[in-house]
């Protein structure tokens, strides 16, 4: 294949890889799916046990066909997604798989080696793979983080990976046809983490304008953090959250645990145990409004989780463009019909939007300029098409001075044009 320079952009919820050739051109790899071709490969791990004893072995697959198996599989298996989101915390340490056991960076290694099957010179040709700002999580170790990652790229045949923060690849990408120093700020919104960064450009040697980094900064609240206040608000409270449950003639809170694995989709299979199913038969019998919990059981039992983040993506989505929507769901007899408000959705993320404008204020100081000394706003992910993330900006910046970039390629084809110009600056030194 013909490439110079390879950037990685490995999401929370997708992954790109994008080539840059000799000539300063980029184009992302597209991937075979079972649904057709993709350039976005969901990051998404699926394992099970293939073959008979004494003669079996773990298999998987991953990107959009391990989200199709593992819909439609009925024997044991194992999904796993947002790998990413764990890169910083001490708490997950290894996994067991069917008897064989996974450090976290193994995991990843085993999905960085699916996205770049096939690409020749991995071991030789530069490669920068995107970083966030700040590493999700509460208290998040990046000297952890970074170590897994490298150790990660290292097992998958790519030694030689730099790190960049993604929303200098983003500005890479916005900045490749200016032709006048500019100041920016680059907002990059993912699933785990809302990043900032401002950068200047400034006529340079190489024929283009070269980046300056001001200042970075970042917050670990993002899509994923918007889906999960829709369910928080609309959805668990119809499957028992809130109620309550009778104990030797007093009323008890449901414990809050059973809910907060709706925080992401995919956990909600960890749960489907002989003991928190259980647990739950046991709360059913004594709950006062127990066909709530009986909903409950049946989306864990059946693994409706996916379906269910579905109908909220599409609610926040629609959200997007209208003032009031219905969160529709209809899976296994569980019912879920409400109209949901721009309103109200923008209330349950009022103090996401704040953390948001927390973070960018910091990259703002840290760069020593006020909000109006910058003349170019670069917005790419999906949350810079909520209203009032758009609205944040749009009161800060003005809205003739934001642009909104793809939102899938524009980090990674950023990162392989900024590991590109360092390969050739590393030549000219």
């Amino acid at each position: 294949m013909d490439h110079a320079a390879i950037g990685i952009d490995f999401g929370t919820t997708n992954s790109v890889v994008a080539l840059a050739r000799a000539d300063g051109s980029v184009s992302t790899r597209s991937f075979a799916t079972k649904q057709g071709a993709v350039d976005a490969y969901r990051s998404a791990l699926m394992f099970w046990r293939e073959g008979r004893p004494p003669k079996t072995h773990v298999a998987h697959v991953s990107g959009p066909d391990a989200l199709d198996m593992a819909l439609g599989m009925t024997t044991e298996h194992r999904f796993l997604q947002s790998l990413k989101t764990h890169l910083s915390s001490r708490a997950f340490q290894e996994t067991r798989l069917f008897g064989k056991l996974f450090q976290l960076e193994d995991l990843i290694a085993v999905f960085l080696s699916d996205l770049s099957a096939e690409l020749d010179g991995l071991a030789e040709r530069p490669l920068i793979s995107g970083r966030p700002v700040v590493f999700a999580g509460e208290r998040p170790d990046e000297e952890l983080a970074l170590g897994r990652l490298s150790a990660a790229y290292a097992k998958a045949g790519m030694p030689r990976v730099d790190f960049a923060y993604e929303p200098l690849g983003a500005a890479y990408w916005y900045a490749r046809e200016l032709k006048q120093a500019q100041t920016m700020l680059v907002a990059d919104f993912g699933g785990g983490t809302s990043d900032f960064s401002v950068m200047r450009f400034e006529p340079g040697g190489t024929g283009r304008l070269e980046a300056i980094p001001l200042s970075h900064s970042g917050v670990g609240v993002a899509g994923d953090t918007f889906d999960y206040r829709i369910i928080e608000h609309a959805v668990s409270p119809r499957l028992g959250k809130g109620t309550e449950y009778l104990s030797f003639g007093k009323r008890l809170p449901i414990p809050a645990h059973y809910h907060a694995a709706f925080a992401q989709w995919h956990r909600l299979s960890l749960m489907k145990s002989r003991e928190t199913m259980a647990e739950l038969k046991a709360l059913i019998r004594d709950a006062v409004e127990p066909g709530r919990l009986e909903d409950l059981m049946t989306v864990i039992e059946y693994d409706l989780g996916y379906e269910l983040y579905r109908a909220v993506s599409a609610t926040k989505i629609a959200l997007s463009s209208q003032d009031e929507t219905r969160l529709s769901f209809s899976q296994m007899g569980v019912e879920i019909d409400r109209t949901v408000t721009r309103a109200a959705f923008e209330g349950w993320i009022a103090d996401d939007v704040a953390a948001i404008e927390q973070a960018l204020d910091e990259a703002l100081a840290k760069a020593g300029i006020e909000a109006g000394s910058i003349e170019a706003v670069f917005m790419t992910g999906g949350t810079s098409h909520v209203p009032a993330v758009r609205a944040l900006f749009d009161r800060r910046f003005g809205a003739q001075r934001i642009h909104i970039g793809d939102a899938f390629r524009s980090v990674a084809s950023g990162l392989a044009l900024l590991a590109l110009d360092r390969e050739r600056a590393e030549i000219a030194a």
